[in-house]
């Protein structure tokens, strides 16, 4: 699971760094630039196989750790200690990434199925940034998308230094650099996917 999270964190910083492209606001020109680039490569698109696959063993793994852990213990404590031993966001996993889940399905539907149908099926150039600026037109959808961030960040805080543990690396001397850097990453991350339906919504970028 540590290893398909690595895989999944790597992805958010090249699909953040490519859809940041549209505050350059220069009416799309750059963000359509790469993404044609992307959608277009060979190696990408054997990628993109391969960042499906990982987050279907992510998710599959994930299911997997809450039924045993439901196994070892079938009886809850008669006191929970809350935050003594653990954070909220640590013991919410499971809610958090049906959240993911659930704005994923959103998210494909409104993006990636159009973008692959021109590509594989009417053979159509897809203007994806003239895309992006059409959906967020919608208060609801962007509300959505803000909720669906914030559910990611809290996620990524707990499974960043998480993915550390399971790989080894745990020790007094590493772990609170290790938790800060996964602070900084999370929220770095997440405001920059925050800050793009918004930006459309409130006219900020045209």
């Amino acid at each position: 699971m540590a290893l398909t999270g690595f895989s999944l964190m790597l992805f958010l910083i090249v699909h953040a760094t490519v859809n940041g492209m549209i505050f350059f606001n220069d009416n799309g020109e750059t963000f359509n630039f790469y993404a044609h680039f992307l959608s277009h490569n060979w190696l990408m698109r054997l990628a993109e196989v391969g960042l499906f696959v990982g987050l279907i063993l992510h998710m599959i793994q994930g299911l997997m750790l809450w039924a045993q852990n439901n196994a070892k213990r079938p009886v809850k404590y008669a006191v929970n200690p809350g935050n003594a031993t653990s954070k909220w966001y640590s013991r919410s996993m499971g809610l958090l990434g049906s959240l993911l889940l659930i704005f994923l399905v959103i998210h494909l539907s409104h993006f990636w199925i159009d973008t692959k149908a021109a590509l594989y099926v009417t053979g159509q150039e897809e203007n994806l940034y003239l895309q992006m600026k059409e959906v967020f037109q919608h208060l609801w959808i962007v509300i959505v998308y803000e909720v669906g961030v914030i559910a990611l960040c809290w996620h990524l805080i707990h499974g960043f230094s998480s993915a550390f543990q399971t790989m080894g690396v745990n020790s007094p001397k590493y772990n609170p650099m290790i938790k800060s850097a996964g602070n900084v990453y999370s929220i770095i991350i997440c405001l920059a996917f925050a800050m793009m339906p918004l930006a459309f919504f409130f006219g900020w970028i045209q």
